[in-house]
């Protein structure tokens, strides 16, 4: 094995981390003086700061010609942040889930993923199409704070949790300032020394990079967004868990696929491997969060379970593919046939029953 790589990847790894908690405190700390609301500031703000891992592997990745890392590295986040990261957080405890999301933030997240795959379809995400989604995170943005600002309303969980006080002085100003730049130098090295060592670990196990991003630099880069929502389940600020998923997934399309194909010399490339399933499931599993988020507006403990199985099972069959091993194809025809019919017959009924529900209450 070689250590070198293995050391470089780790050290990138936890640069990106410490990078993004710096970035993610000071963020959120000025946004909160400032007033914005704590679901924006989930949505935006914090989706922002623990997606500029993301962000910046995503453009060293593409800096570098590794179109499959950066590829991965989206889609794999987009799936780590529904299945692994709700799912976790739903089981330490449920989650409420707000109106906002339900209406508007959610169905952005599919519509956007399916915009991601209309403009793949072509084999590449240009210039143009990475103009196209990075003018959207613009809007979103934009439209998210303009809201929030005439709401003029800040909840006590974002307070406590990020040291926010009335009567700020000059000096917190200048350190929440510094934090930030902080966590952009710490991102800086760390997005270099973990593409780096992942690259090298691909071609030392016989991987392909589109794995690597899919599993272990996906993996590595949410891990900011599964610190936020877990430490946000187990305080209380459920916004803030399930914000913080739904704007990174929307943050991880617009604004690193987006920069990322602007600053690439050729765009970004997309295989056919990540057309026929990858992106696919990344949509189903953004599909998903409609039902699980409308049933009662509540995350309950057994779906967190269930995102979370799923996760698992996605994981397994990456590396059963990865080796071509015998049992991919029974593992295939099991989820196909048994497990993803009855959870899907499963949400139809739930849907049914929380629409009966809500017509008797009216």
């Amino acid at each position: 094995m070689d250590v070198m790589s293995v050391a470089t990847f780790a050290a990138g790894l936890v640069l990106l981390i410490g990078g993004a908690e710096a970035l993610v405190r000071g963020a959120v700390r000025l946004a909160a003086a400032v007033g914005v609301s704590s679901l924006v500031i989930g949505l935006t703000v914090v989706a922002f700061g623990t997606s500029a891992p993301e962000l910046a592997v995503g453009v060293q990745a593409g800096l570098a010609g590794r179109p499959d890392i950066v590829l991965g590295n989206v889609v794999g986040s987009n799936i780590c942040n529904v299945l692994l990261i709700l799912g976790l957080s739903a089981l330490i405890t449920p989650l409420r889930v707000s109106q906002q999301l339900v209406r508007l933030d959610v169905p952005l997240m599919v519509g956007v993923s399916f915009a991601m795959l209309l403009l793949a379809l072509d084999g590449r995400i240009g210039r143009m199409d990475g103009l196209l989604l990075f003018a959207g995170v613009v809007i979103y943005t934009v439209w998210s704070i303009r809201e929030s600002r005439r709401e003029n309303r800040l909840q006590e969980d974002y307070a406590e949790e990020f040291s926010v006080s009335e009567n700020r002085s000059p000096v917190r100003w200048v350190m929440d300032i510094g934090l930030i730049l902080v966590g952009f130098v710490l991102l800086r090295f760390g997005s270099r020394w973990l593409v780096e060592g992942a690259v090298h670990m691909a071609e030392m196990w016989g991987v392909n990079q589109l794995v690597i991003g899919l599993t272990v630099v996906a993996l590595g880069t949410s891990l900011p967004e599964l610190a936020t929502s877990v430490v946000a389940s187990i305080h209380g600020a459920r916004d803030l868990a399930v914000g913080n998923v739904v704007g990174s997934n929307i943050f991880n399309i617009l604004s690193v696929l987006g920069l990322t194909s602007l600053v690439s010399p050729s765009g970004v490339r997309v295989s056919s491997a990540a057309l026929g399933f990858d992106i696919p499931v990344m949509i189903a599993v953004a599909v998903a969060c409609l039902p699980v988020f409308f049933t009662g507006n509540i995350i309950a403990r057994w779906e967190g379970g269930l995102f979370l199985g799923y996760y698992i099972a996605y994981i397994v069959y990456l590396v059963l593919d990865a080796v071509n091993h015998a049992a991919l194809a029974a593992f295939s025809a099991v989820m196909m046939t048994f497990v993803i019919p009855l959870t899907v017959i499963t949400f139809m009924i739930l849907i049914v029953r929380t629409v009966r529900q809500r017509r008797r209450g009216e």
